[in-house]
């Protein structure tokens, strides 16, 4: 840049701060869109990010919502066409990318829940983030900063999504942890986790997270206390053999397991959905439908099983799975 460019790109930002500082909002708000058209048509992406950046802070810290949330918007606009100018995002480092999920996470954060925008914002974002990443359900760390907003606001449903989506298996347990107690009953306390266990595996297919979660539920929640069986509530026993089952890869025992707590899982018509898919991804092949059974659960089923596991453990081959499955009917 020329000194006499830049000494009148100096005189542009300082009558922006100006107007800023005596209350011209509007004045201040259509100086940084002219900017952004200007800059953008010049191909000065970095400038103009970092003119936006500060811009939609200032306006937003004077409470000046929609303008702030306009700036934010625009900042989205700018990294897709910088993006579009240079390969479809393949300029892009990690370094850059985290610091953007930052930057965007700051500026959801000081954005009203009340204003319009602010949704346009995160599924932009969200979107953008996933591009980068070839992510289709978003990058995680964009989820986790939205999550953490949406907790800190009471927004206990929308935290609940994002916290799925970030792959971090300690806060969502935490999460779930405190959800479950300020919003459950007790009856529901395994609700709470086999529900996020079977979604982690069958939309993420993320075996490590969803284990992390579990741990973490069920280490931290008073009413629980313990990682391992027996637990007293049966879907807490279906939950951990169901991981255990998936890092043995036997459909047979999969079978056998779903089969058992079948009735228990009844209890959300969406869980056998979830199987399903974790059938299919996990063990190459979809289950076939049964009809619920009737009798005990819990405790015996669990010893039944617990003996299972150590069979396959032991290095039991597959007929003598189904021996032992017909024992069990």
């Amino acid at each position: 840049m020329t000194e006499r460019g830049s000494r009148g790109v100096n005189r542009v930002l300082a009558k922006l701060d100006s107007s800023i500082e005596s209350g011209h909002y509007y004045e201040a708000h259509q100086m940084y869109r002219t900017l952004y058209f200007r800059y953008t048509a010049q191909k000065k992406y970095e400038e103009c990010l970092n003119l936006l950046y500060e811009g939609a802070l200032k306006l937003l810290d004077k409470q000046q919502q929609t303008s702030g949330a306009d700036l934010s918007l625009l900042i989205i606009d700018t990294l897709e066409k910088r993006g579009q100018s240079e390969d479809l995002y393949s300029w892009i480092n990690r370094d850059d990318l985290n610091s953007w999920i930052n930057r965007l996470g700051i500026l959801i954060k000081n954005i009203s829940a009340t204003t319009v925008e602010r949704e346009t914002l995160i599924c932009r974002s969200i979107k953008w983030t996933g591009d980068i990443s070839k992510n289709n359900l978003g990058h995680p760390a964009m989820h986790r900063t939205i999550a953490q907003t949406m907790w800190a606001e009471g927004n206990t449903e929308q935290a609940r999504h994002h916290y799925l989506l970030s792959r971090d298996g300690l806060n969502c347990g935490l999460m779930l942890v405190k959800l479950s107690e300020q919003k459950g009953f007790d009856n529901e306390l395994d609700l709470f986790i086999c529900q996020v266990v079977l979604q982690q595996l069958s939309v993420l297919k993320d075996k490590e997270t969803a284990l992390l979660t579990f741990e973490t539920y069920t280490k931290y929640h008073p009413k629980i206390a313990r990682t391992e069986p027996a637990f007293k509530l049966p879907l807490l026993n279906f939950t951990y053999f169901l991981l255990k089952t998936i890092d043995t890869g036997r459909l047979a025992m999969f079978k056998v397991l779903c089969e058992l707590y079948k009735p228990l899982l009844m209890r959300d018509p969406s869980f056998l959905k979830y199987l399903n898919k974790i059938s299919m991804y996990f063990f190459g092949e979809a289950p076939p439908p049964s009809p619920p059974q009737s009798g005990m659960m819990g405790g015996l089923f669990g010893d039944l099983f617990t003996r299972l596991f150590q069979g396959f453990e032991e290095g039991d081959d597959e007929p003598t799975v189904v021996a032992q499955t017909n024992e069990l009917d």
